[in-house]
């Protein structure tokens, strides 16, 4: 089901990610300690665009999750906690 740019913005902003490079949108995760890790995605460039499911999984990938958990992550019903220890458990961080 496709969601909107600002939608994805907001909820991965609420959990760690931050950007990186203002042009290309790109969002880094950053720990619960501030250090920036290798886990990033990009963004699309308008705020009202839908993104779709493919892309959607893209971005789910490069988070390191599967595209279940990145709804969560989005939805906020995972706390940034969460996601942090799935990442460590994972060996991506």
């Amino acid at each position: 089901m496709p969601r909107k740019a600002r939608q994805l913005q907001s909820g991965l902003l609420a959990k760690g990610f931050r950007y990186l490079d203002s042009r290309h949108r790109k969002l880094t995760y950053y720990t619960l300690s501030g250090k920036p890790t290798p886990v990033s995605t990009l963004l699309s460039h308008g705020p009202n665009r839908d993104v779709g499911d493919r892309v959607l999984s893209q971005m789910s990938r490069q988070c390191g999750l599967s595209r279940r958990e990145f709804d969560r992550l989005v939805d906020c019903s995972m706390s940034q906690q969460q996601y942090e220890a799935l990442l460590v458990e994972r060996d991506r961080i």
